[in-house]
Order: C-alpha cells, then sequence, then structure tokens
C-alpha cells in the first residue's frame, strides 16, 4: 500500500471536492449496516448543508487520489443535528453539552481496500488538533457495529438512550 498523505480543506476546496467526497462516501458505505438508506443524494443534501455550517472543518487522507475523509462542526444549541443528541446525554456531559463547548464529528470514512491501517485514526486527530470544545460527539446507526468498534476502541461512550432519530450518540472528552 501507498503512503497516505492528509490535508485540511477550506470550505471552499471542500464545495470544490463533494463529487469526490460523494464517491469516496459511496465505497465507503457500500454493504456496511446502518448506511444511510437516502445514498448519494442523501449525502450530498447533507453535505452541502455541513460545509455551511459555522466552525466546518475537513481533513482528507489521500494516496493520490482520495482514500478516506472527517469532517465536522460545533453544532451549537439548535439545529437538527443537535435536536437527534438532545436527551441521550449521560454520565455529566450534560453539563459539557450546556456550555456550548462541544464539536460534532458528522462525518469519519475510508475506503475499505485502507482499513485497518490507521487511516481513520489518523483522521480523527487531526480534525480535532484545532477543535477547541470539551466534548465530542458523534451519531452511529446502531447496525453499523464496525463504526461502534473503532469508537469504542477509541475510548469514546456510547449514551445508554437512543436518540430521537434512532442513531446512538457517542461522546468523548476533548484530549486537551
Amino acid at each position: 500500500m501507498t503512503e497516505v498523505f492528509l490535508r485540511r480543506l477550506s470550505r471552499w476546496q471542500a464545495e470544490q471536492q463533494r463529487e469526490s467526497v460523494a464517491d469516496l462516501y459511496v465505497a465507503a458505505y457500500e454493504g456496511v449496516s446502518g448506511a444511510d438508506p437516502r445514498g448519494r443524494e442523501g449525502f450530498l443534501r447533507r453535505f452541502a448543508e455541513d460545509v455551511q455550517r459555522p466552525g466546518f472543518d475537513m481533513i482528507i487522507a489521500s494516496d493520490p487520489s482520495m482514500v478516506g475523509c472527517a469532517y465536522g462542526y460545533p453544532p451549537g444549541r439548535e439545529g437538527e443535528w443537535w435536536h437527534g443528541f438532545r436527551g441521550a446525554v449521560t454520565d455529566g456531559d450534560e453539563e459539557l453539552a450546556s456550555g456550548d463547548r462541544v464539536f460534532a464529528l458528522a462525518e469519519l470514512m475510508v475506503l475499505p481496500a485502507h482499513r485497518r491501517a490507521a487511516i481513520a485514526t489518523r483522521l480523527r486527530q487531526r480534525l480535532l488538533e484545532r477543535v477547541d470544545a470539551d466534548l465530542i460527539t458523534t451519531l452511529i446507526d446502531p447496525a453499523n457495529t464496525a463504526a461502534a468498534a473503532a469508537y469504542a476502541s477509541w475510548g469514546w461512550t456510547r449514551t445508554t438512550r437512543p436518540t430521537p432519530a434512532g442513531l446512538e450518540a457517542w461522546t468523548s472528552r476533548h484530549p486537551s
């Protein structure tokens, strides 16, 4: 396997790469339990909204073609994403979450041929380097056991109550 390089994209660069990111999304989730049933078009709609969110940040992994991606943003107190998380916070994270020092890891994906090479770990670490938050959150479909296993291996905690969207909320305190 060739060496993989990580690169941070500006909002403008992310928008320019949306078709490549959508291709990556489709390839990364092909045959994965818990993948978005809305497929490529659903992802593109979600991505177009996410790129416009204040604080959006994105890292890609390339070899030279795109093999992985991670992006996120501070969800703020309002909005569809945060409502999916509300009510699922446990273990003292509710106080952290109420302080607006939260970062939502909206997407983390790696092509199957490049998995088990620590690319997801590197993407996650690089994305969170500049994040000024106490709590990092993500939502995972309960059927996506591979994603759940990865987050558990990184020390993230699954909340005990399902979110209104039927997804599982996972949290991690930001490594300061």
